[in-house]
């Protein structure tokens, strides 16, 4: 599976960004799909998450401002980002997991966003 991710850019805090991760290859042995993000000098963090059967998480510092959303038609995956603030700025980075092996295996290269204060 490859996946590519767009949508990032430079926004005033307050704009949204929609994000967008196109899967293609195996798409058939992926269950489910991730948005995880990482600032400089921190961690890479898990910010939503949406199972194969549709079920959603969200970091605590985004519950409310962001929606995840999975087009099977197309094979997208979004993430719809409102009220964006300084410290949502980061490297957003779209993951799959494997229905074989049950791992997070594909990784996108990543999308910058920044928003500004």
């Amino acid at each position: 599976v490859q996946l590519v991710e767009s949508g990032g850019g430079l926004v005033q805090a307050g704009g949204s960004l929609r994000l967008s991760c196109a899967a293609t290859g195996s798409i058939f042995s992926i269950s489910a799909m991730d948005w995880y993000r990482q600032a400089p000098g921190k961690e890479r963090e898990l910010v939503a998450s949406r199972s194969g059967g549709g079920a959603t998480f969200y970091a605590d510092s985004v519950k409310g401002r962001f929606t995840i959303s999975r087009d099977n038609g197309k094979n997208t995956l979004s993430l719809q980002m409102n009220s964006l603030k300084p410290e949502d700025t980061a490297m957003y980075y779209c993951a799959a997991q494997s229905v074989l092996s049950g791992e997070y295996d594909s990784w996108g290269q990543g999308t910058q966003v920044t928003v500004s204060s």
